[in-house]
């Protein structure tokens, strides 16, 4: 069966991974839209699921029956081990050039990934990030309190790291697979703050980062993985980088 994504076929050019915990409800949609807005590049999706009880594998295997197993790829691990390990585990059995990472949960819509690959070829990037916090970014879902903590966290980091970049904890991006190679063997953190020394690393380092608008939209099926330990871990996160970056 020929699908969107094709574009001549040969080595994929853009490797996406993506995590996955109990996301039964949602793989399914975020692979067909992927597919749905890429269908000019050449890509593979690599699937990284930890163990999720709820079946999402099994939703993955009638996925690789109708894209076929060679453009979407189930890389399981036993149990959940961090989002960080999760990047290092897709990044192995990555065949692209570059490397897009995103959420399973649908609060990262693929309609952006083409607005990706065209700012990194008009500019050269070796970084192009999602953000909320610019000119037609912004959030979608969200209760009051939860955009005023996020936007204050936002800031306390922009404050203190200086990072180069206006959405830190966002986990929307596109890499050249070089980059993010190094960058992600010098990282140490987990959870969330990964994401915030992924770009904090990066910018030391001298990379270029770039940055798309983006409308984050909150998950619509399944439960948040956001909690106050995360939030702790968050500000831990915070106090090391500014010690060690």
């Amino acid at each position: 069966m020929e699908t969107g994504g094709e574009a001549g076929g040969g080595k994929p050019e853009y490797s996406i991974i993506v995590p996955t915990y109990n996301e039964r409800l949602n793989v399914a949609i975020i692979v067909y839209l992927i597919f749905k807005h890429l269908q000019d590049a050449k890509f593979e999706i690599i699937i990284v699921d930890d163990g999720s009880p709820d079946g999402t594998q099994d939703i993955v295997k009638q996925l690789q029956q109708v894209y076929g197993e060679e453009r979407v790829l189930l890389r399981a691990r036993p149990r959940k081990l961090g989002l960080g390990t999760a990047y290092v585990h897709g990044l192995k059995h990555a065949s692209g050039d570059f490397v897009v990472i995103m959420d399973a949960d649908l609060s990262h819509h693929p309609k952006y990934l083409p607005s990706f690959i065209r700012k990194q070829k008009l500019t050269g990037a070796d970084i192009v990030t999602g953000t909320r916090y610019v000119n037609n970014g912004g959030v979608h879902g969200w209760n009051l309190m939860r955009k005023l903590t996020s936007r204050g966290a936002n800031v306390l980091a922009q404050t203190l790291l200086r990072p180069g970049a206006s959405d830190l904890t966002g986990s929307f991006r596109l890499y050249k697979r070089s980059v993010l190679e190094d960058v992600i063997s010098s990282c140490v953190s987990k959870g969330y703050v990964f994401q915030m020394e992924m770009i904090v690393r990066a910018t030391r380092k001298g990379y270029h980062i770039e940055e798309v608008p983006i409308t984050f939209v909150d998950r619509v099926f399944g439960i948040s993985k956001l909690g106050g330990s995360e939030i702790v871990g968050y500000l831990k996160g915070l106090v090391y980088l500014l010690l060690t970056t």
